[in-house]
C-alpha cells in the first residue's frame, strides 16, 4: 500500500456536485492498493498514520499526532498512486488492484483507521469521479509505502 498524507485545516470530497465527506483539522489520506497488500500493510500504515507526529505543539514543533490533537481523518482511494512511469509518457497502472480485491482492502483500511482513531473516519467513494478539495496546512505532505518499512 502506498499512502500520501496531507496535514489539512479542512478537506472534502464531492461526487456529482454533492458533498460526500468533509473534515476540519486533521489528515487527508490518499491510498493506493496493490495485489501484494495484506492485513500486515493495513496494520502497519494504520498505526503509523494515527501516531505520526506532524501537528505542532505549543512551541510550534511538529510533536503531536492526530490522536493528540483530536483531529479527523478523510481517507480516499487513489489507484493512480500505484502508477509506474518507467517507460514512455503514459503511466501504467498494472500494479493497481482491481475492485474485487481493492474495495475490501480499502474498507478494512478505513475500519482500522477508525478503530485506532476512536471516532468515525470520513471516506470517498471507491471508483467514483471524486473532486477532492483541501487546504494543506504547512504545507505538510508525507508519502509512505508499506513495502519500504526498513
Amino acid at each position: 500500500m502506498k499512502v500520501v498524507l496531507q496535514r489539512v485545516t479542512k478537506a472534502s470530497v464531492t461526487i456529482d456536485g454533492k458533498l460526500k465527506s468533509m473534515i476540519s483539522e486533521g489528515i487527508l489520506v490518499l491510498v493506493g492498493i496493490e495485489d501484494a497488500d495484506s492485513r500486515e500493510d493495513i496494520d502497519f500504515l494504520g498505526k503509523k498514520i494515527v501516531n505520526l507526529r506532524i501537528f505542532n505543539d505549543e512551541n510550534g514543533i511538529m510533536n503531536r499526532s492526530v490522536l493528540d490533537t483530536s483531529g479527523e481523518i478523510l481517507c480516499v482511494s487513489q489507484f493512480t498512486l500505484q502508477a509506474s512511469t518507467k517507460k514512455g509518457n503514459r503511466p501504467s497502472y498494472i500494479k493497481a488492484s482491481k475492485p474485487d480485491f481493492a474495495i475490501p482492502m480499502y474498507e478494512k483500511f478505513c475500519q482500522e483507521l477508525q478503530s485506532l482513531l476512536g471516532k468515525p473516519v470520513q471516506t470517498g467513494e471507491f471508483g467514483a469521479d471524486m473532486k477532492v478539495e483541501l487546504l494543506n496546512d504547512g504545507p505538510v505532505t508525507i508519502i509512505i509505502d508499506s513495502k519500504n518499512k526498513e
